[in-house]
C-alpha cells in the first residue's frame, strides 16, 4: 500500500486478524514472528488512533423540549 494513501480501517483490521492467526498457528520462524508482532503493534496503534478520531466526530441527534433537533458531541459510556 502506498504511503500517501491511508489504509482503510477494515483493511488494517483484516491484516491484524490474519497476522494473529499466523502467530497462533506457530508456522512462523522466530524472526518472522517478531516482525509480525511488531507490525501488529503498529497496526493496533494506528487503528486505535483512527477509532479515537472517529469517536470525536460522532454527533448524536437529540430533540430538545420544543421538538427541535439538536446535535451534541458523542460521549462514550463508561464501562
Amino acid at each position: 500500500m502506498a504511503e500517501d494513501s491511508p489504509m482503510r480501517f477494515e483493511d488494517g483490521l483484516a491484516e491484524l486478524e490474519a497476522m494473529v492467526a499466523k502467530l497462533e498457528s506457530g508456522e512462523l520462524t522466530l524472526e518472522d514472528s517478531l516482525a509480525a508482532f511488531e507490525r501488529g503493534v503498529g497496526l493496533v496503534k494506528v487503528l486505535n488512533e483512527r477509532l479515537g478520531a472517529v469517536e470525536q466526530r460522532i454527533e448524536v441527534l437529540t430533540r430538545d423540549g420544543s421538538g427541535t433537533l439538536r446535535t451534541r458531541p458523542f460521549e462514550a459510556e463508561s464501562e
